[in-house]
């Protein structure tokens, strides 16, 4: 199938930060698109990386080693339940403070895996919480 003329328009969009870094981006939303548009569409692909970082940094998402399409796609499902299960328990704990500026919400993805890890490895309590027996 041949791409006609309208197929191939492509915006190209660079960023020159106020670091000196300078950072070019290809888009193929609609030539009406405005700036702000543009601007959340590249922003978005951001969040994306950082999720897919955290999947295999924080939650193992790199560490499978099986040979089947379905096992993978398991590992896969079972690591994004994971990370979902994280991200409600930090932003409950942020109260769903939404900040446009800086760091993340406290506490971090890290830090809740850490306090689940530390709730395991507790001992068992000697007496019932509920009876007390």
């Amino acid at each position: 199938m041949a791409l006609t003329e309208i197929d191939r328009k492509a915006w190209l969009i660079g960023e020159h930060r106020i670091s000196g870094e300078k950072k070019y981006y290809l888009a193929n939303l609609p030539a009406k698109s405005d700036l702000r548009t543009l601007a959340a569409t590249i922003k978005a692909r951001w969040i994306c990386e950082q999720a897919h970082q955290q999947l295999k940094e924080e939650l193992g998402l790199d560490h499978f080693e099986g040979r089947s399409w379905q096992g993978l796609h398991r590992h896969a499902l079972m690591t994004m339940i994971a990370y979902a299960f994280l991200q409600h328990r930090r932003l409950r704990a942020a109260r769903r403070k939404k900040r446009i500026n800086g760091p993340p919400p406290q506490p971090t993805l890290p830090a809740e895996r850490h306090a689940i890890l530390e709730l395991f490895a507790r001992p068992p309590p000697q007496r019932c919480p509920h009876c007390r027996k």
